[in-house]
């Protein structure tokens, strides 16, 4: 990080840049062609290293009894996905964007009622700096697919809240020649450039991946723009039939994200007499509205098979990422008679390194004339980061700001100066063991596994230190069987660990988070799989939740209270009509609960962000008369039901919405053979620009997003 004249700014590093280039130059000499795409496309999509995020073994999503779904990179590309919030809207029991669609920083989602900060990438936690800002993130152009595991997951990845987990599997390398390039404008000024280069490298058993990405845009509200530069080279070396190593980088840099503020419910979601805000309104000031972020991953994957029924794998990632941020906020401090509102200035300067580490030995092992598909797994994650808080008074010192008429220009940068400075060193450390065992019986799968994991973190907040130890066993039993019909019922049993940094507005240490889930289903494939159905109810206990404390006098007041419950059915279905047409639909119903709380006044209660009802539904059609041909029409509508505000229930709901997306695409080969490889994708979300919010409480709300409407062009060379 460079400081020139008081301002910060990011350059990429050294070390990123000539890894980049490094991994970039084998392309300009790579341009021979492969004919045995049909070998690829079954044997190295994925890579040699993938394994289902469910079980990390190869096991089938439609052979796992745990419900999963499986969002591919095609389609985040019709739908014009620029971020894991976006891409996960139509995924049934994930509410996404619970910061609205202004505040872009963060992927902000629940899944099955159960707050996910934390996802995963390539089978790693993505590690933030607790209690802060800094939250790696993902660009879906270095995405292959996402896989969204519902229900505790701790068995195989440790800490983890019980609704689910999400992980996101990186683009690999090819040895099919192939080389995207796309560019992209749209509504908000959006200009992207991408490229996404693959290959082998002439003879030799090296093949590559490059990926890089350069993206303009305003932002949502007045005065704000965001910005990303992104690369993603990768490199797999096939050292033997046997062996594989996989070398992998992503750096990405983002000298603007947006704006991370809040606005008062009255006057938006709800009718003030004084006037009415708009999505584009910004309570923060121009002056003092500073959000860089720089992330870079260095990462490998070693792959080993021992002989035809063993295989090791080591997956490991270095993250080093910083963020610093000049920003306003608010609390109880809105007057809704005259519309005014006093913000607090602050800055924060934050930083970490973090490690990842996973083991997997897997193997075939036959007792009896049965056959056990075997796991065994070590992972260790440590992370070492620290944040500096400054508080430089209220905005008031400069003249008063009314959220009907913004002054965005109030704050005199000259004339602040830090009255306060707080400190917070930090500092996690993670180490499990784990074992999973899967047996097939003819029509019956069976799966179990535990695991013990040893958490340690520390929170030295200048000079007020806070430590968790923790010593948790997690496991899970499951039993799916397939009839020859299609369908196959299934049951799951399964608990989780979820360990909480910091302690309640009572000055005591959180003690972790733990869930177990009960779930039934039955998931369907006719025999032709034009059809495929998921079809569950569950039921999820987490005790000793960390909620918002309605009391509290500042934003991030907390209360651990006894237990919540959430129980529903998920509905999932996909169904190829015709050659030409297909529909999938969803819908999520959710009953939450707080079901125990003898101290702060919320047994009864249904958290935040958490809709009873939710459905959606999509739909693509392929032209193929003589003047269309090479069209596709797709077109999506998602329903989010109304949402307590509050804590305490008692400030109204958070209203429901229907938003409507349009996705048009288009082959320009089918005009001409001299454009073969040229495609063409118009995308448009939220189409009838619909009005629609997420709340925190009444004093913290946020717009959803305004409609977008983006042109994308692909060359396929």
């Amino acid at each position: 990080m460079t400081t020139t004249n008081g301002t910060k700014y990011f350059k990429p590093t050294t070390l990123a840049s000539v890894i980049a280039i490094a991994l970039f130059s084998p392309h300009l000499a790579a341009d021979q062609e492969y004919d045995n795409a049909t070998e690829l496309e079954t044997m190295s999509v994925m890579g040699k290293a993938y394994r289902n995020t469910a079980t990390k073994t190869s096991l089938a999503p439609e052979e796992t009894p745990q419900a999963i779904n499986v969002i591919d990179g095609e389609l985040l590309q019709e739908r014009g996905a620029q971020s894991l919030n976006e891409a996960l809207r139509y995924t049934p029991g994930v509410v996404t964007e619970t910061k609205g669609g202004a505040v872009t920083m963060y992927d902000t989602f629940t899944i099955r009622g159960f707050s996910t900060s934390q996802s995963y990438y390539d089978g790693l936690i993505l590690q933030q700096l607790n209690g802060w800002n800094l939250q790696p993130q993902i660009d879906p152009i270095a995405l292959q697919q996402i896989e969204v595991f519902k229900g505790p997951t701790s068995v195989l990845y440790g800490s983890m809240p019980p609704g689910g987990m999400v992980n996101m599997i990186a683009k690999a390398p090819q040895i099919e020649s192939k080389t995207n390039l796309g560019l992209k404008i749209g509504t908000s000024d959006l200009k992207q450039i991408s490229i996404d280069s693959t290959g082998q490298i002439g003879d030799s058993d090296v093949s590559y991946r490059f990926i890089a990405l350069a993206r303009q845009k305003d932002g949502q509200v007045d005065t704000t723009d965001e910005e990303r530069y992104l690369l993603a080279p990768s490199i797999t070396w096939d050292i033997s039939d046997k062996t594989s190593l996989n070398l992998n980088v992503y750096y990405q840099n983002d000298p603007d994200m947006g704006m991370n503020s809040a606005i008062p419910s009255s006057g938006s979601v709800f009718n003030n007499v004084n006037g009415t805000t708009s999505a584009s309104t910004f309570v923060g000031d121009d002056n003092w509205s500073t959000f860089e972020r720089e992330v870079l991953m260095l990462g490998y994957k070693f792959s080993h098979d021992f002989n035809e029924n063993w295989t090791f794998l080591q997956n490991a990632r270095y993250t080093k990422a910083d963020l610093y941020q000049e920003n306003t906020y608010h609390y109880a401090s809105y007057d809704e008679t005259t519309g005014d509102l006093d913000r607090y200035i602050y800055s924060t300067d934050e930083s970490s390194e973090a490690y990842a580490i996973d083991n997997q030995l897997t193997g075939v092992i036959n007792i009896a004339g049965i056959k056990h598909n075997v796991l065994l797994g070590i992972d260790y994650r440590q992370l070492k980061g620290d944040s500096a808080y400054d508080y430089y008074g209220t905005t008031s010192q400069f003249g008063t700001f009314n959220i009907f008429n913004p002054d965005n220009d109030l704050i005199d940068r000259s004339a602040l100066t830090s009255l306060a400075t707080y400190n917070d060193e930090i500092s996690v450390k993670q180490l499990g063991g784990y074992f999973q065992d899967q047996v097939r019986l003819n029509n019956v799968v069976l799966i179990a596994g535990g695991r013990l994991d040893t958490y340690k973190s520390k929170s030295d907040y200048s000079g007020s230190v806070t430590e968790a130890d923790e010593t948790e066993f997690s496991y899970r039993l499951g039993a799916l069987y397939e009839f020859d019909n299609g369908l196959s019922p299934f049951i799951n049993y399964a608990t989780s660990f979820e360990p909480v940094a910091g302690q309640s507005d009572f000055g005591e240490a959180f003690v972790a988070e733990t869930g177990k889930q009960i779930e039934v289903g039955v998931k369907y494939n006719s025999d032709d799989l034009s059809k495929t159905a998921t079809v569950s109810a569950f039921q999820i206990i987490k005790s000793n939740v960390v909620v918002s404390d309605p009391a509290s006098a500042d934003y991030q007041g907390q209360l651990q209270v006894g237990e919540v419950r959430s129980q529903g059915v998920e509905f999932e279905g996909n169904w190829f009509i015709t050659d030409n047409l297909d529909v999938s639909a969803s819908y999520t119903y959710i009953d939450m609960e707080i079901t125990k709380d003898s101290e702060n006044g919320l047994e009864g209660t249904t958290p935040i962000y958490v809709p009873t009802h939710t459905a959606n539904i999509w739909s693509n059609y392929y032209f193929d008369d003589q003047y269309l041909r090479g069209t596709r029409l797709s077109a999506g509508i998602r329903y989010v039901g109304e949402m307590q505000m509050d804590a305490t229930n008692t400030q109204g709901k958070v209203p429901d919405y229907t938003i409507a997306d349009l996705s048009i695409g288009y082959d320009m080969g089918n005009l001409s053979k001299s454009l073969t490889g040229m495609n063409v994708n118009l995308s448009a979300n939220n189409v009838f620009d619909a009005e629609y919010f997420s709340c925190y409480d009444d004093q913290n709300c946020w717009y959803g997003d305004e409609r977008t409407i983006e042109l994308g062009v692909n060359f396929t060379l």
